[in-house]
């Protein structure tokens, strides 16, 4: 599904559940864009991050000052003309609605079975998001809705296949970026 009512995107927000790929994808379209990165987990509030360290998934409340961050950060991105990826989960559309702040933002939603989710972050070091939150986070996800400008990709195939995919859409004569 791509909704491409409007005129390019500069900021390509990418979304789906912890362990998904939105880092690794993210960073390697940021290059290939000449785009900034930003990874959404740096702007969660230090009890966000404590939360999910002792595997406590976070609520509406938790999540709303860093949406507020996100919001920012997006919003100062397209005030100074940039172009950027961001990474953040943005499970639920009254989220996605949050950060989309304007025509220039698409959405990216990496998709995959829970089990891949699962051993991915079995093999993943270094980050605070615990395997044990994934059905929390499935169970909180509401996929892309008409309306939303963006779309959907699976998230199995190599990254940089899913890069090449996210380039032909954002290149293509709706969404160039």
């Amino acid at each position: 599904m791509v909704n491409n009512d409007h005129p390019p995107a500069r900021v390509v927000v990418l979304t789906g559940v912890g362990g998904v790929g939105k880092t690794t994808v993210g960073r390697l379209l940021a290059a290939e864009l000449g785009a900034d990165f930003c990874d959404g987990d740096w702007l969660h509030p230090p009890s966000n991050v404590e939360k999910m360290q002792a595997g406590h998934p976070l609520d509406d409340e938790d999540r709303a000052p860093w949406l507020r961050a996100l919001a920012a950060h997006i919003e100062q991105t397209l005030e100074c003309g940039g172009r950027e990826v961001v990474c953040c989960s943005a499970l639920k559309r009254a989220y996605r609605d949050i950060l989309a702040l304007s025509p220039d933002v698409f959405f990216a939603h990496l998709t995959a079975d829970p089990d891949l989710v699962r051993t991915r972050l079995a093999h993943r070091s270094g980050h605070f998001f615990p395997a044990s939150l994934t059905d929390s986070q499935f169970a909180d996800l509401e996929p892309l809705a008409p309306g939303e400008r963006g779309t959907t990709l699976s998230a199995a195939p190599p990254p940089e296949r899913i890069v090449a995919d996210l380039l032909r859409l954002l290149h293509g004569p709706a969404t160039a970026v």
